[in-house]
């Protein structure tokens, strides 16, 4: 099993269900929220081999972290993988989008494409289109994932173009919409999520442990054995694994 994208360090009872994902998944990456956040979940985390910790400053709180983004920028070096990061214009975040947010996802890229790239989960709700217009400006950051995509279909077909990977959950995959954007997405461009804790599905948080049932899901969305769902994920892994040699 394997999660490309959870807030491992948020949930309650974080450090055992920590040691417990770590046995059970071949890989989970730990997207966390700040720079501080980072450095000290990568300290907890650094025994368990199966779980990498992204680097991120999420868009929802830029307006008070923005005082880490020179920490950010910093540690860009220093990080495998970075998330979570991006761009979110629901109401309650739309002047930050405009101003802090756009300046900090641009200057994340920037520097990413500095360090030569990385791999990159991506926030981009209500904001699809200005993520996509940012990733052609900086086409050299290495291979972005956009987690839990709810874009158009033009959108989707623009991410597709860019070589966008895509990170999916349960709840999106039975959902009537996001299984229909699933149908489109490229099987070989698809990993399994859980964006636990925050994704809650009958009042309780979505497992890091849950892409089995994610599997399942695009089994049927898919019309394929599950088996070849799970080798899909694994050979698409190693893929962006490889990237980063």
């Amino acid at each position: 099993m394997m999660d490309l994208h959870t807030h491992l360090d948020l949930y309650p009872n974080a450090i055992k269900l920590a040691y417990e994902v770590n046995e059970t998944n071949s890989f989970t990456l730990c997207v966390t929220t700040s720079p501080r956040a980072w450095r000290a979940t990568s300290d907890v985390f650094s025994r368990l081999a199966n779980i990498e910790v992204a680097l991120g400053l999420h868009p929802e709180i830029v307006s008070q972290k923005y005082g880490e983004r020179t920490l950010m920028l910093q540690y860009i070096s220093s990080a495998r993988f970075i998330g979570e990061i991006g761009l979110d214009g629901s109401p309650q975040y739309s002047n930050s989008l405009r101003t802090l947010q756009k300046q900090i996802f641009g200057d994340v890229l920037s520097e990413v494409s500095r360090a030569g790239g990385r791999v990159m989960s991506i926030h981009s709700r209500r904001a699809v289109s200005e993520v996509l217009l940012m990733l052609r400006v900086h086409p050299n950051v290495g291979i972005p994932i956009l987690h839990w995509f709810s874009g158009s279909i033009s959108e989707l077909r623009e991410a597709i173009n860019i070589g966008c990977y895509f990170s999916v959950n349960t709840l999106m995959a039975t959902s009537e919409r996001g299984a229909y954007l699933i149908s489109l997405m490229p099987h070989d461009k698809v990993l399994p999520e859980s964006d636990g804790p925050f994704a809650i599905q009958g009042n309780l948080p979505l497992s890091p442990m849950s892409s089995n049932q994610v599997a399942h899901l695009l089994s049927t969305i898919w019309k394929v054995d599950k088996e070849e769902v799970q080798l899909g994920f694994e050979s698409t892994l190693r893929h962006i694994q490889s990237d980063l040699k």
